[in-house]
């Protein structure tokens, strides 16, 4: 039934016929050679990507985690001809503040399964009352179930456009916002398209990039040279097929379930911390899985790289190796709308950034861009730190917002 609002309920709910698809894809994988003593050098390895694959289609049980997932309520609306689904999770705190969790690529509302009840329901986990959040968990456009997208353009600015509409749908006047990775992208625009209404923005992963300034290299610490190094020796080459070319990579992460998870599970070894670890020493296996499988059962593989393209592509941003000389005016298109480079326009909400270990964030460039008034280094985590390190999240954003409320 749908509200007055254009909200109706959702219940995620896979078919039987779609899972023993997924389950016989899997048995029948054509797998290929790869040299040999080259470990995850030149990408996943054979025999550890056969036993996870193994492990998906014979040991985790979609059902179990697909009714974990349901245990929270559920909803969908259309702004804009956009479907939007997203978890709407009431604190019992009735003065509790509302607040937007982002999530990022290749991410979902899984990531934040650990945060919710600390969150919401800090009476509960060891936490004051007054810190308690109304928490609402969209999937972004081209995410999830936030499909179809409804065309091409859907970049950042136009993601925040939705979610704050969506906000308003809710009736929700005063709210914060807290993301990560792509959702690190969003939370700002939102805070930029209704500064009266988002009391502040609490991010991670954070990517910052230099403007072309002369003197904007003097002085950076030790550290923040290493995470500049760090950018310009990333090896971006899923960002390149993502943004370049996402419609041709579709094709073979669509039809093959060890495609899709090989092209995941890659970014949890390379972004989890610490690196040389295998992906679940830092996220645990089965939930790395159903991040997994929701992007295969809802065939989102495609949709979901569509931001890339509207972020990097359709800016004329061509990675971080761009991003200094003569190409840095290109490096600073990826945080602009579609169009060209995005002129400078510094942020006015309240802005906490949370830096892990893993991260690249320049602390100077972002308080260039956007009004910090809170800033953590942490010295340790990854970029998945909703999931590797849920606690220190939790922490961080209880300590940014009641600053605030």
């Amino acid at each position: 039934m749908t509200n007055p609002q254009g909200i109706r309920p959702f219940r995620i709910d896979v078919s039987q016929a779609r899972l023993d698809d997924l389950r016989d894809r899997l048995a029948r994988t054509r797998w290929p050679d790869e040299l040999p003593g080259v470990g995850w050098s030149r990408g996943v390895p054979l025999e550890y990507l056969k036993e996870l694959a193994e492990h998906w289609r014979t040991r985790y049980d979609w059902r179990a985690h697909e009714a974990a997932l349901n245990e929270y309520p559920q909803y969908l609306t259309t702004i804009d001809e956009q479907n939007i689904h997203f978890m709407h999770i009431r604190s019992p705190e009735v003065d509790a503040l509302p607040l937007v969790l982002l999530h990022g690529w290749p991410g979902g509302i899984v990531d934040f399964l650990d945060v919710i009840g600390p969150l919401s329901n800090p009476r509960a986990h060891g936490g004051a009352p007054a810190d308690a959040f109304h928490l609402v968990i969209p999937s972004l456009p081209g995410f999830g179930f936030s499909t179809p997208l409804a065309g091409p353009g859907m970049n950042a600015a136009k993601m925040a456009d939705a979610l704050v509409q969506l906000m308003s749908r809710l009736g929700y006047e005063r709210y914060g916002v807290q993301g990560y990775d792509t959702g690190a992208w969003v939370a700002p625009r939102m805070g930029e398209k209704s500064p009266d209404q988002v009391v502040g923005v609490h991010v991670n992963a954070l990517i910052t990039f230099p403007a072309g300034e002369e003197g904007e290299m003097d002085g950076l610490s030790p550290i923040e040279q290493r995470r500049w190094q760090a950018m310009q020796d990333f090896n971006d080459g899923y960002l390149q097929c993502n943004s370049k070319r996402p419609q041709t990579v579709t094709y073979g992460l669509h039809d093959s379930p060890v495609g899709q998870l090989a092209w995941i599970v890659e970014k949890f070894k390379e972004f989890t911390d610490p690196e040389e670890g295998l992906p679940e020493d830092s996220v645990d296996r089965d939930r790395i899985l159903t991040d997994v499988s929701l992007y295969w059962l809802t065939g989102t593989a495609g949709s979901a790289a569509q931001i890339y393209y509207e972020e990097i592509s359709a800016n004329a941003w061509s990675g971080p190796d761009t991003a200094q000389g003569d190409g840095v005016e290109d490096g600073a298109a990826w945080d602009g709308d579609a169009g060209g480079r995005r002129e400078a326009q510094r942020g006015t909400v309240p802005t906490g950034v949370l830096v892990s270990a893993h991260d690249v964030t320049i602390r100077r460039w972002a308080e260039r861009d956007h009004n910090v008034v809170h800033w953590t280094e942490l010295g340790k985590g990854g970029h998945f730190l909703s999931m590797e390190a849920p606690d220190l999240l939790v922490d961080d954003v209880r300590g940014f917002f009641g600053k605030l409320r």
